[in-house]
């Protein structure tokens, strides 16, 4: 892209800056003590405020509350936006970064800020704007901007709840040198998960041939995946111990599209309940897609799964 070139797309991207994406529209349904329910089960939030009735009509509130971290639950458009999504200020800034080749789209971070809580039977509603958008950037990705949006939501007497800020990178996607990409393509690898503050110490223990499950000082209480704070009592001083991985099927399903480079097909991913009570996502493997059922008795090994990566994998008992 000429100086020129890059003058005139920028003209053209900059005039969405303070673009309204959607006007304040309600929700399709109210808040409902259903969808904080699923929600709750599914974070394993155990917070009476939220699904304990006798309890909260006891509590200061006197009512149930929806968590905080739902804000933006509940304006979702839901199975619909498979079939396409109307054209609006920010789809149309999209496809103008496509049309000049910046393919590449990467959510770099969210921040909600909260200020109330709503109830079963509020409303929320919300209105978005593109905030701003950024010089052009050289990342790690490729060239490319940085666009945010900014949704403020409120309830159905227009009082704010909260707003979600939500920063993009579209970039244009790098080319590798041709004879560095073959080499690397000949044996791809499973794509590695991060490792952090809080959960590095799992997987370098991985690394060694084990699967430690985290547990809490304090009350005993069992809990994986890694996180720094007790769910039941709060402790933030915790130790492990080794699993069995003695283990049985919860649920499963079978990946068959699209195909990752890196990864042995039939790949069955299942959630797996083991011995000490705790739950772990990983591979079956060692029999047919056909032959698993829930309740399958498992046993798990920590096994080189690639040039670079060891991980747990469970066949049948």
């Amino acid at each position: 892209m000429t100086p020129e070139e890059q003058n005139a797309f920028e003209e053209k991207i900059y005039a969405y800056s303070g673009a309204q994406v959607c006007a304040r529209t309600p929700a399709a349904d109210a808040v409902n003590p259903a969808m904080i329910r699923h929600w709750t089960e599914v974070m394993g939030d155990n917070n009476p405020a939220y699904t304990n009735e006798e309890w909260s009509a006891s509590s200061a509130r006197g009512k149930t509350i929806a968590p905080a971290a739902m804000l933006y639950v509940w304006n979702q458009e839901g199975y619909t936006v498979t079939t396409g999504r109307a054209s609006d200020p920010q789809t149309d800034m999209v496809e103008l970064f496509n049309e000049y080749g910046f393919t590449g789209v990467l959510g770099t971070n969210v921040t909600q800020e909260y200020f109330r809580e709503v109830s079963p039977g509020d409303t929320v509603h919300v209105e978005m704007v593109i905030d701003n958008l950024s010089e052009r950037k050289s990342t790690a990705r490729g060239p490319g901007y940085f666009f945010e949006t900014l949704a403020t939501f409120t309830d159905q007497n227009n009082e704010k709840i909260g707003t979600q800020r939500f920063r993009v990178l579209k970039f244009i996607p790098q080319e590798q040198p041709a004879a560095a990409a073959e080499e690397k393509l000949a044996v791809p690898s499973r794509i590695a998960s991060p490792r952090g503050h809080d959960n590095g110490w799992w997987w370098d223990a991985c690394d060694k041939g084990q699967v430690l499950i985290q547990r809490c000082k304090n009350c005993q209480t069992l809990r994986h995946p890694p996180r720094p704070m007790c769910g039941e009592c709060q402790s933030m001083e915790w130790d492990s111990i080794e699993s069995s991985l003695d283990g049985e099927v919860l649920s499963y399903t079978e990946l068959h599209h699209p195909k990752i480079p890196g990864y042995q097909y039939p790949l069955i991913c299942a959630v797996i309940k083991l011995r000490e009570g705790t739950s772990i996502v990983s591979n079956v493997v060692g029999c047919e897609p056909s032959d698993i059922y829930i309740g399958m008795k498992l046993k798990g090994k920590v096994e080189q799964v690639d040039e670079k990566n060891t991980l747990p994998q469970f066949y049948p008992a």
